[in-house]
């Protein structure tokens, strides 16, 4: 019998010090294979020890040792969390207060940017607003089989205890399809389209199941901002991820809740889009580039001042005139032109928008409208605010 009724026997996990392979847990295991035949756990997951950056073990008299109370007290506990998250305790572990400001670092990067998907969530209402994942528009389905990728990953890392391998995956995603893509190019629809348009409310849809998803992942390694973000979500009465909810609606902790379920997670993945948007992404870059050297030498200022002009082989250009409708919201830019020409690759010119500024949006359009109750908008704009005042 376990001296403990509510616990198991044998134990889930041993969780020991490299050193404990000699000492405790070689006991534990040779008396448990000598008096019940078998092994006192389910899983052994050892760790190393603290050490300075000169790998040499902490030690107070040494004068090397960081309290954790003083790194709580400047950065909050989070951050600990987090850095042991991101260390490999399969070895010994550095620490230093460089390696803690890199932590601050991600944690900073990571919070703001779910912290935009959520700010964004304001006039969103999951049970009425959510667009079916057939009909979201397809940068939104495309963010979401990226988010869907790393949401597999991370419950393997989570089955795995490779908490590195996650925290490296996460801070990627974030950092690179988040934050430097997916956001930015989201801005426009987010911020200029008619609130209740489709193509904003997709665009909502997808931030809500990232973050809404994203609460859940981050819970075993950041509890606080997990739950911090969990009671930020739209409140609703739907399940999105296979689980029911409580009578009243949504958990109340993010820790009362599952994981994103697989299967839903499995129907997002989309292996053709994927590969379709990674070769667009490329040539955003390229033009990216492209645009970059203008804004420094200020011979434009906002990329909405440029229009790209694109030469194109034959199997790329077939992709671009497939997008054609997109390519300015994925550059950032008031007009693309495609144009055939190369045998191979690509050709990128740069040059300067014509027409004139919406004081709205900021895009370069051929005209404004002179009327008094629209001046200065270019005819989206107008539409957008003209769909708003009659809803």
């Amino acid at each position: 019998m376990a001296v403990r009724p509510e616990l198991t026997w044998p134990s889930d996990v041993y969780l020991e010090g490299s050193d404990q392979h000699r000492g405790w847990f070689q006991s534990s295991l040779l008396i448990a294979l000598g008096t019940r035949g078998r092994p006192p756990f389910h899983e052994v997951v050892t760790h190393g020890f603290l050490i300075d950056m000169d790998g040499r073990k902490m030690s107070k008299s040494i004068g090397n040792t960081i309290e954790p109370q003083a790194v709580i007290k400047d950065s909050g506990a989070e951050i600990l969390r987090l850095w042991t998250a991101m260390s490999d305790y399969t070895e010994e572990i550095r620490v230093s207060k460089e390696i803690l400001a890199r932590v601050v670092e991600a944690y900073r990067k990571l919070r703001n940017t779910v912290r935009y998907l959520v700010a964004n969530l304001y006039d969103f209402d999951p049970d009425r607003d959510r667009v079916p994942l057939a009909e979201l528009e397809e940068v939104d389905r495309f963010i979401l089989a990226k988010y869907a990728q790393l949401a597999l990953k991370l419950v393997e890392g989570y089955a795995e205890y490779d908490y590195p391998t996650l925290c490296q995956g996460l801070n990627a995603f974030v950092t690179v399809d988040l934050s430097a893509l997916y956001n930015d190019i989201s801005k426009d629809r987010l911020y200029t389209f008619a609130p209740r348009s489709k193509e904003r409310r997709s665009g909502q849809t997808a931030m809500y199941v990232m973050a809404d998803g994203l609460a859940r992942l981050l819970a075993p390694i950041l509890p606080v901002t997990a739950d911090q973000l969990w009671h930020a979500l739209p409140p609703t009465r739907l399940s999105i991820d296979g689980h029911s909810h409580s009578p009243g609606g949504r958990d109340a902790s993010v820790h009362l809740a599952m994981f994103p379920a697989a299967s839903d997670l499995q129907s997002m993945t989309d292996a053709d889009l994927l590969r379709r948007w990674e070769r667009l992404i490329d040539v955003r870059d390229q033009v990216l580039a492209e645009i970059e050297p203008l804004r420094k030498s200020k011979q434009i200022g906002s990329s909405l001042q440029a229009k790209v002009v694109l030469h194109a082989s034959n199997d790329l250009l077939a992709l671009l005139k497939r997008y054609e409708r997109e390519l300015p919201m994925l550059f950032i830019v008031s007009e693309v032109e495609l144009a055939p020409g190369l045998e191979d690759g690509l050709k990128i010119t740069i040059e300067r928008a014509a027409g004139v500024k919406c004081e709205r949006c900021w895009r370069y359009v051929d005209k404004v409208s002179a009327d008094p109750a629209w001046a200065g908008l270019c005819e989206r704009c107008q539409d957008a605010l003209a769909g708003d005042r009659a809803a």
